[in-house]
């Protein structure tokens, strides 16, 4: 068999991390596949910090990579979840700690209900109560325990996430790339077969051209080659998401203070402004709807919310939505070129490695027999994906706030039909999982034990209802008095003697 050609267009954090899968998943299936990464060293990133779900840390296990050298040489930090400020009404903030204590009871796994966040409603507990991660945020503790790296001792039995610097981690991965081509060029153009219209060749500046068999397009907003070349069309969901600007800025870390192992969105008057710490400084920035705030309103709330001056970095025009179709071709596009929100739930980087795991494990070895590899299949699930993160971040809009003209038009204006659907069966009874469509083959997906310190945070969970449901098994109801208890005891101990966060990464540093 010949080694099948694929090009990635773009680096960076989507690009590398798709090359890598690819590599690994040819590598699994036993076919020949010759990987060239296409990246120009005169297109910046953004560098003002991403979050990531859990799910990368499930990747860089399954590469092989040892995590603490990650975290070393990208300056990455810890993340537990979201602290949400202000979001319910001024005053109000609700964490997001993104791991599922129902997972430690594998007893009571078959129960469809989530009846751990049930008793928490019931008697007027957060539904973060029986969190691990919960006690790692309140207490700024990292996973750990000990005094050297060689020493170091895991405290969680939970993947956690990370904050780290794109460039940065552009690089790592770069350099774990072993036996992948790396060009530094533009993509011009391409040469397409007049039939079929596939790519046959990229077209570098310069006129040196490619032969390709097929292409990944990680190339951003620009969306090279998917949307000027293959006419990827994009659908919007700005009626749903009302904030279409960033402003972005640096904030230095208070000397000696804690690192928050947490991302924090704070709801102002036009949106919300993010802080991500990565180990040398904050990543922030304002997302906001310039409908209601100019550019420079929008830094003079910002300083007037922190109290100090910015140094702007960024303005960035923000349309939150997806193509139409990700596969057109031979040709797939991922990352920021697939898709974009604003950066509340950390989507992009979780988006691009389960997109690029689906296609990868379950679409290329069809390609490289020269089979179709089912296009139709794949962005079904793709779509299906990115209009759930949709939904998910609409339901961060469902707020008591209507102190100023943007939360007003929030309110009246941008609830999804899938929102109001959702709050109307939630008023009967409380979600369960079966509420959420799952992604094939089990891919991580947006699910309960993510909606529920929303709804909770937000107030939108009946205390009523949740009594009546656990009313009905009474067994159940003494069960989770029990294990929720136990839970917090529990988990509040091991925080306390887990490093402090700072001491982690300085322990790295050693």
């Amino acid at each position: 068999m010949d080694a099948l050609r694929i090009g990635v267009v773009g680096g960076g954090t989507a690009g590398w991390l798709s090359a890598l899968i690819l590599q690994d998943a040819a590598k699994r299936h036993e076919f020949p596949l010759r990987l060239t990464v296409i990246e120009s060293s005169d297109i910046p990133t953004i560098g003002v910090g991403e979050g990531t779900t859990s799910v990368f840390r499930g990747l860089l296990h399954s590469m092989g990579f040892d995590e603490l050298e990650f975290i070393r040489e990208t300056g990455a930090t810890i993340k537990y979840g979201i602290r949400h400020r202000d979001w319910r009404n001024v005053g109000v903030t609700y964490d997001g700690p993104i791991d599922d204590p129902h997972l430690l009871v594998p007893d009571l796994k078959h129960i469809e209900s989530s009846w751990l966040n049930q008793f928490c409603v019931a008697t007027g507990r957060s539904v973060t109560e029986p969190h691990l991660f919960t006690y790692f945020m309140k207490h700024s503790r990292a996973p750990f325990k000990g005094d050297s790296p060689s020493s170091l001792k895991s405290m969680s039995p939970y993947h956690h996430a990370y904050h780290f610097d794109q460039a940065l981690v552009g690089r790592y991965l770069k350099k774990k790339s072993e036996g992948i081509e790396h060009l530094d060029a533009k993509v011009a153009d391409a040469r397409r077969d007049g039939s079929s219209g596939n790519i046959t060749a990229l077209i570098l500046e310069g006129g040196k051209e490619l032969e390709v068999d097929f292409v990944v397009d990680c190339t951003g907003f620009r969306r090279a080659v998917i949307g000027r070349i293959m006419g990827a069309k994009w659908k919007s969901f700005s009626d749903q998401l009302p904030v279409n600007r960033a402003l972005t800025f640096w904030l230095p870390h208070a000397p000696e203070s804690e690192i928050l192992p947490l991302t924090t969105a704070w709801a102002l008057s036009s949106g919300w402004m993010w802080q991500i710490p990565t180990q040398s400084r904050l990543g922030c920035g304002y997302v906001f709807s310039d409908q209601f705030a100019t550019l420079d309103e929008a830094r003079l709330e910002v300083e007037s919310a922190l109290k100090r001056k910015i140094e702007p970095r960024g303005d960035i025009r923000i349309n939150s939505g997806r193509l139409d179709d990700s596969w057109i071709g031979n040709c797939l596009a991922a990352g920021l070129a697939q898709s974009f929100f604003e950066p509340l739930e950390a989507t992009s980087i979780h988006g691009t490695i389960v997109q690029m795991f689906l296609f990868a494990n379950h679409h290329l070895t069809a390609i490289a027999k020269g089979l179709d590899g089912n296009r139709e299949a794949y962005n079904r699930v793709a779509a299906q994906q990115v209009d759930d993160f949709c939904d998910f971040i609409n339901m961060h809009y469902v707020s008591e706030r209507r102190d100023s003209a943007f939360w007003r038009h929030v309110s009246q204006n941008c609830l999804g039909e899938a929102t109001k659907r959702r709050l109307r069966q939630w008023s009967r009874r409380l979600p369960t999982q079966t509420d959420f469509a799952e992604l094939p083959w089990q891919f991580p997906h947006i699910g309960a034990e993510l909606y529920y310190p929303v709804l909770d945070g937000l107030g939108l969970l009946d205390r009523r209802v949740a009594k009546e449901e656990l009313a009905r098994n009474p067994k159940l109801r003494a069960t989770a008095r029990m294990v929720a208890m136990k839970f917090k005891k529990k988990f509040w101990r091991e925080s306390i003697k887990a490093l402090g966060h700072r001491k982690f990464l300085e322990i790295l540093r050693e």
